[in-house]
């Protein structure tokens, strides 16, 4: 029996949670993991040295799926791995629709009983149609239900982000970066050595999810390629699919064999891939939030060419290497701007060419940014801005002056609200790490999108906006 899509829906969205074997060892960490839950937990335990700490903790005991009066969404599963065929089968018999299966030392060890007890749990989950989650995974992260893995992770509100990962390190990574930057999570799942369900299955999921606009995974390989084929190019045509790849090197493919038993294909075949569906492929994890935030706050647009507006004349050479480097245009404006500009724009010590360098500029007059803005906004050679802030110059006066940073920020956030172009900012902490932490939330919360170097602001924009080009293009 297949896993149908309303089944796995149902698993992933739970009303009822059950927690089978979590222990005091562990500070009962799954159990209380689910304390933001907003339905019904309970806990499956046989070890009667364990009930009186999960009572404590006003959670009802059971010592069998099976004995719990309620129906049953989501079922977590941290047992020694060979009681998990004994705990797969009471999932069968309660109609469970979904296992996330933290248990580990399957085929990923390589051990012939590992293989055979692996064996046991996808014969009874496939039998029984159960959406069974790993093996050897975090499972499921449901901000808006309130389920989670980790205990940092935030929950109350689902956002817009879909997340698919082959390890739970990054799945549990991904969440809390994509949080600390401002964007939430719609669902995260964490899948392991996907045993019944692959990534097409969680593909089809968050493309037909209302509540996901962008699909994002880290994957280290994949077991019916025909078929992740077929759904991604499916998906990838109406909604942004970035692609984190495992293995990318001959070693890093070695080592993806112990982490999820997964065999890697050669790199250059996702990459043609990528390319043939108009998926984005990254490196790594910055890179998959550097392009999460411009696929979220940047208007879209596919031009290769930006207007870089640096503080600085250093700052301007650097931004203008950075974009180039990666393979984006810096073109000169028209006449008709440059005029302009040459009325008010101070060239002491600054230049207006393309990178510009307008610190002596807007320094003195605020205002002068706004037409700044409106002049490069309607050149017909500009197809994106991107601006520095430079923390050197400003992140103290900033901090010390509330009001000075908040009509900055009034004025990008009227200027991206006018303008039609992609626009992101770049602010890079140089020695001010701790003035630029309390900074860079208030950007983003303005719906902005803001990048810590010229060279992951550089890279990103690139991708997407080739991604957005080709999306163009049909």
């Amino acid at each position: 029996m297949t896993v149908s899509q309303e089944r796995l829906a149902r698993a992933l969205n739970p009303r009822t949670v059950a927690v089978v074997g979590d222990k005091g060892a562990s500070g009962y960490m799954w159990l209380r993991n689910q304390s933001t839950f907003r339905g019904k937990v309970y806990s499956v335990q046989v070890d009667p040295r364990e009930i009186p700490g999960i009572e404590a903790l006003g959670i009802t005991n059971y010592t069998s799926l099976t004995e719990i009066p309620d129906e049953i969404d989501w079922v977590i599963c941290a047992v020694p791995r060979q009681v998990a065929p004994r705990v797969m089968a009471d999932a069968a018999a309660k109609g469970v629709a979904g296992v996330g299966m933290f248990t580990s030392g399957f085929a990923e060890t390589g051990e012939e009983l590992g293989r055979q007890l692996q064996d046991a749990i996808v014969e009874i989950a496939r039998n029984a149609g159960i959406a069974l989650v790993g093996p050897n995974c975090m499972g499921l992260y449901n901000p808006g239900a309130g389920v989670r893995f980790s205990a940092e992770q935030v929950t109350g509100e689902g956002g817009r982000i879909g997340v698919i990962s082959q390890s739970g390190t990054h799945a549990i990574n991904t969440s809390l970066l994509t949080a600390a930057n401002g964007m939430l999570l719609s669902t995260a799942v964490s899948i392991g050595n996907a045993v019944i369900l692959d990534v097409p299955d969680y593909l089809e999921y968050f493309g037909n999810d209302p509540r996901t606009e962008i699909i994002a995974m880290y994957v280290e390989g994949v077991k019916e390629g025909r078929r992740f084929r077929e759904v991604l190019a499916r998906v990838a045509q109406r909604k942004p699919v970035v692609i984190w790849k495992g293995g990318q090197t001959d070693a890093g493919a070695r080592a993806t064999m112990s982490h999820t038993a997964s065999l890697a294909s050669a790199m250059h075949i996702w990459q043609a891939l990528a390319r043939q569906v108009n998926a984005i492929m990254v490196d790594n994890l910055d890179e998959l939030v550097d392009v999460l935030q411009l696929l979220l706050r940047a208007k879209p647009g596919g031009g290769r060419r930006a207007a870089l507006m640096a503080q600085t004349g250093g700052q301007s050479v650097s931004i203008t290497d950075a974009f180039a480097k990666a393979g984006l245009e810096i073109p000169q404006l028209t006449e008709d701007s440059y005029q302009q500009l040459a009325g008010f724009f101070n060239i002491i010590g600054g230049s207006y060419q393309n990178p510009f360098d307008m610190a002596g500029t807007v320094n003195q007059n605020p205002d002068l940014l706004d037409r700044i803005f409106g002049i490069i906004d309607a050149d017909p050679n500009i197809d994106a801005i991107v601006m520095e802030m430079s923390a050197l110059f400003a992140a103290r006066r900033w901090v010390a002056n509330p009001d000075l940073f908040e009509d900055l920020l009034n004025r990008l956030q009227a200027h991206q609200a006018r303008s039609s172009k992609p626009f992101a900012t770049i602010l890079h902490p140089g020695h001010l790490e701790a003035e630029i932490a309390g900074l860079r939330p208030k950007i983003q919360a303005r719906g902005i999108a803001v990048l810590p170097s010229f060279d992951r602001g550089a890279r990103a924009m690139a991708r997407v906006s080739a991604y957005h080009r080709a999306r163009a293009a049909g």
